[in-house]
């Protein structure tokens, strides 16, 4: 297991591929890798981003990330698990989150994968700042995963 917070752009394939390499555990022990990568979109309510900073409170953070995939790990016996998440200065198109689980059936590891997620979504401490054409602002709160409306 490894969880992660990056300053740092990163490749989400590139990572997936180096820590299955790298996992000895994962040698040919899972029949489902389930995978979830967020970027950041040029828009939000109705209007253009041009950037966006993500902070967060060290320790908490990563304690918070740690205490959710442990519970997910009691719902769902997954193999193995690898998040890794994007705090700083962000541009649209990067990559913000890679989540990937590993599990030897596939309900098993999408299961894990949705419920890490929405519960890091919803609570891990995590702040955006919003820079607009014209002015920053704060984001109040996450969208609900689908298109309003839906």
């Amino acid at each position: 297991m490894r969880i992660e917070l990056r300053a740092t752009a990163f490749d989400p394939l590139a990572e997936l591929a180096g820590y299955q390499a790298e996992t000895a555990v994962l040698a040919g022990s899972f029949g489902a890798t389930a995978l979830f990568i967020g970027t950041m979109r040029d828009s939000n309510e109705g209007q253009s981003v041009r950037k966006m900073t993500l902070e967060h409170y060290p320790g908490m953070t990563e304690r918070q990330l740690q205490n959710i995939v442990e519970e997910s790990r009691k719902h769902w016996p997954f193999d193995d698990v690898l998040v890794i998440h994007r705090v700083g200065e962000l541009l649209p198109a990067d990559p913000i989150v890679l989540i990937a689980v590993w599990s030897s059936h596939r309900g098993i590891a999408f299961d894990a994968c949705r419920h890490i997620l929405e519960a890091l979504k919803h609570r891990a401490p995590f702040w955006k700042k919003e820079a607009l054409e014209h002015g920053e602002r704060w984001v109040e709160t996450n969208t609900s995963g689908y298109v309003s409306g839906s």
